[in-house]
C-alpha cells in the first residue's frame, strides 16, 4: 500500500498510524516535491528521514511544474499522475492520502459556494480512484479532526514540514479554512458526515440509474430529473464519443423533456418518441 507523505502534520501522522496498524514492511511513502519552493528539497529529505528509522520504503517523487496561473490545481493534477505511476511501477494496490474531516468541510463549503450539486456535494470519499487514473484511491481518515492528527504527531514526538502555502490567503481553500476557524457555532465534523450522508444518496442515485439501464427503461420520460441525468450518462457512456459536461448534460434532458430532438457527444435523442429513443450519429465524412 502506498502513503502519500508531505511532511505536513496530517499525513505524518498517517504514516505514524500506518506504521502501528500495518507494520513498515507493509507500506511504502512517496513524498512529491513541486520544486515550489527553496525547502522543497529537505522537507521531502526529512520525511525520508523518518522513514529510514522506521523501515519504510521511501520514493522523492521531482516534478517541474511551468510558470502561469491556477498552480495548486496544476499541482494536485501532476502530483496525483506522478503518484500513481510510482504506485504502478512498486505494484502497490493503493494508494492513501491523509484528507480528513476539516479536509472534507473545507472542500464542501467551497463547492456549495459553485452551486455544486449532489455529486460534487458528497465531498471526498473514503475509498474512490486516483483522479484521472485507475489506481484506488483511499481516504481513511475523513472521520478524524485536523487536531487528533496533531495529537497523534505531538505524542510520536517527530517533527513536521511547515508549509507557508497553508497560510496564503490568495488559495480560495485557505480562506475558506479561516472562516471555519473563526465561525465557532459551525461544526466540521458534522458537516463532514453530511457529505457522507449526501455519498450514500449519490451511490444510491447510480444504483437506480444502473438497474434502469439493464432494464431497457432509459428512455422513460417519467423519470424523476435527478435520476433521468444518470441514467443518460449511462446512454452516452455505451454510445457517445466523449463526455459531456454536467451542464451539457442537463441541457440534452431538458430538451428531451420538452419534446424535441437534440444531440450531444455523438448521441441523437428524440424526445417526441415515448419513451425517448437514442441512436449513434454517424460522424460527418471529411470534405
Amino acid at each position: 500500500m502506498g502513503l502519500a507523505v508531505s511532511g505536513g502534520p496530517d499525513s505524518i501522522a498517517l504514516l505514524v498510524l500506518a506504521c502501528d496498524v500495518l507494520g513498515p514492511a507493509q507500506i511504502a511513502v512517496a513524498t512529491v516535491d513541486h520544486g515550489l519552493r527553496r525547502q522543497s528539497a529537505a522537507e521531502a529529505a526529512l520525511v525520508a528521514q523518518l522513514c529510514s528509522a522506521r523501515g519504510v520504503a521511501h520514493a522523492t517523487l521531482t516534478l517541474t511544474l511551468a510558470a502561469g496561473t491556477a498552480v495548486q490545481e496544476r499541482a494536485r493534477n501532476a502530483r496525483y499522475r506522478a503518484l500513481e505511476y510510482w504506485a504502478h511501477n512498486r505494484g502497490l494496490g493503493a494508494l492513501v492520502t491523509a484528507h480528513h474531516a476539516d479536509d472534507q468541510a473545507e472542500t464542501l463549503i467551497m463547492r456549495m459556494n459553485r452551486g455544486a450539486g449532489l455529486r460534487g456535494l458528497a465531498g471526498m470519499r473514503s475509498s474512490a480512484v486516483v483522479p484521472g487514473g485507475a489506481l484506488p484511491l483511499l481516504r481513511p481518515l475523513l472521520g478524524w479532526r485536523r487536531g487528533d492528527l496533531a495529537a497523534v504527531v505531538a505524542q510520536a514526538g517527530v517533527a513536521t514540514v511547515d508549509d507557508p502555502s497553508n497560510r496564503a490567503m490568495q488559495f480560495e481553500r485557505v480562506r475558506v479554512r479561516a472562516g471555519l476557524a473563526e465561525a465557532h457555532w459551525i461544526d466540521p465534523a458534522g458537516m463532514a458526515a453530511t457529505a457522507g450522508h449526501l455519498a450514500q444518496a449519490d451511490a444510491a442515485l447510480d444504483w437506480a440509474a444502473d438497474r434502469i439501464v439493464v432494464q431497457g427503461l432509459a428512455g422513460d420520460p417519467d423519470l424523476p430529473r435527478a435520476l433521468a441525468l444518470r441514467v443518460l450518462e449511462r446512454v452516452i457512456a455505451q454510445t457517445g464519443t466523449s463526455v459531456p459536461r454536467g451542464r451539457d448534460l442537463a441541457r440534452w434532458h431538458d430538451r428531451l423533456a420538452a419534446g424535441q430532438v437534440a444531440t450531444l457527444a455523438g448521441v441523437r435523442g428524440d424526445g417526441r418518441a415515448r419513451p425517448w429513443r437514442f441512436s449513434a450519429v454517424r460522424p460527418h465524412a471529411p470534405r
